[in-house]
């Protein structure tokens, strides 16, 4: 389970630890999307607009569960690169800790809030009741999607990013047999996507617990749970800047979702149905941000920081050229795209797919820029400088993608193209920061080097 990412070459490194990681993202992203596809072979708009609004609530408390996750990640690898197991069984212990009192209190609040939440995305009133039954059902389910998140970040902080891959595959098809069970058999519509949600994931932590259980690789000791302020607070020194980042970059998502939803059903459906696709896009940025943050800590761990730099150009490298390539590709078929999730041969269907096809042409850009962004992010990381990620992600949002989306919603009130182009400056702002941050950080590193010579 445990893998040594500091020697060999870099290029290699990166592509096997990615790719097992892609596969997982894929994977996780299409149970996402079966959610929208199943209902829309069964329901009608309504129906799909409240398990769009409701699963983008839940990507955004799972993307920042990730993000705080991000701290294992780091910890642990700087922990395994430096060989010092003993910090990297406090690490584990200590992420099982805080993360187990986080999901319980994040369940109770937040079913206290379920209506507030549906109100504040300006939910259209034909999908109020399927929205909040939905997130509902999902809220219960917190903890189990907090476990299998930390599971996930404590093997990729090990160096094996294959388990993973091996439990979200587990939970896709349970979800998606579960989908058709619930939604087609049950016709229970939101609450069925909610249900099969919920129940796979559970279904995932117990895989992996066993798994865990049988392979008697990780070897804990009660007092590794004990929760000490160094463990947890370099935990939370990384990982909070991170899901400040990714729960800022949510919100500047939900309030395009609010945008659209103003704009009438048929936009909401539309940007909704997107958001999932988009999803799917993201994939290789992603992939790239975790691969860049594992393998970077390992070597950041091993006092190889020239090695954590050849891992950064070689995410960039890859990200950017695949990414292009599926930029232009979706610019040819974006309308056969959105028709997958809805019934053309109704009249509100064939808008949906008209509007998702000109908001898809545009936000695809996106997943191109970012693919930088989330590189950069991860060096960021793996050096322990994750505050400089949320940085430029909130300036991006605040400067760029807000005011952007607003204008184009306002201004182009025919068409969502603009919309989406004002998602992929946000990003191009954030890959001009990123790279003048990195320049700084080359620039002291060698001035320090230089200092230190003289000395």
């Amino acid at each position: 389970m445990e893998k040594n990412l500091t020697t060999g070459s870099v290029s290699r490194n990166v592509i096997l630890f990615s790719l097992p990681y892609l596969l997982s993202y894929f994977l996780q992203t299409l149970y996402g999307m079966a959610d929208l596809f199943i209902i829309g072979q069964f329901e009608g708009v309504a129906s799909t607009t409240a398990v769009s609004v409701g699963s983008q609530v839940m990507h955004m408390l799972t993307v920042m569960i990730v993000g705080l996750a991000m701290g294992t990640t780091v910890s642990i690898g700087q922990a395994i690169g430096a060989g010092n197991r003993k910090q990297a069984a406090q690490s584990i212990g200590n992420t099982v800790t805080l993360f187990m009192g986080v999901s319980i209190a994040l369940t109770a609040v937040l079913l206290l809030l379920v209506r507030s939440i549906v109100s504040a995305m300006s939910t259209p009133e034909e999908a109020v009741n399927g929205a909040a039954t939905y997130l509902t059902i999902c809220f219960i389910g917190i903890p189990f999607i907090t476990a299998y998140n930390i599971i996930s970040s404590i093997f990729r902080g090990l160096g094996d990013s294959k388990s993973p891959m091996y439990f979200i595959a587990v939970a896709c098809a349970a979800n998606i047999g579960l989908d058709y069970l619930f939604m087609g058999a049950l016709r229970l519509g939101p609450a069925g996507a909610a249900l099969g949600t919920t129940v796979s994931q559970a279904i995932s932590v117990v895989v992996s617990l066993a798994v865990i259980l049988k392979r008697k690789n990780i070897v804990l000791e009660k007092t590794d749970f004990k929760p000490r302020r160094p463990v947890m607070g370099k935990i939370l020194r990384i990982g909070i800047p991170i899901t400040l980042q990714d729960g800022f970059i949510q919100i500047s998502f939900i309030v395009i979702t609010i945008l659209a939803n103003r704009r009438g059903l048929a936009d909401a459906a539309a940007v909704g149905i997107v958001e999932k696709i988009m999803s799917f896009l993201f994939l290789i940025p992603s992939s790239m941000l975790s691969t860049v943050s594992a393998l970077g800590a390992q070597n950041i761990g091993a006092g190889k920081p020239e090695r954590a730099i050849k891992t950064l150009g070689c995410a960039v490298l890859f990200a950017a050229s695949v990414s292009l390539v599926i930029a232009v590709g979706v610019q040819f078929i974006a309308e056969p795209v959105i028709a997958l999730f809805t019934d053309s041969s109704r009249t509100d269907g064939a808008e949906v797919i008209r509007l998702g096809g000109q908001y898809l042409r545009g936000y695809v850009w996106d997943s191109f820029f970012a693919g930088l962004q989330f590189s950069f992010s991860g060096y960021f990381c793996a050096i322990g400088r994750s505050g400089f990620s949320f940085l430029h992600n909130a300036l991006s949002i605040l400067c760029i993608r807000l005011p952007g989306a607003y204008l184009t919603s306002k201004r182009f009130a025919d068409t969502l193209f603009p919309m989406g182009l004002s998602s992929a400056a946000g990003s191009l702002f954030s890959d001009v920061l990123c790279l003048i941050i990195f320049g700084l950080l080359i620039r002291k590193a060698k001035r320090n080097l230089k200092e230190g010579q003289h000395e």
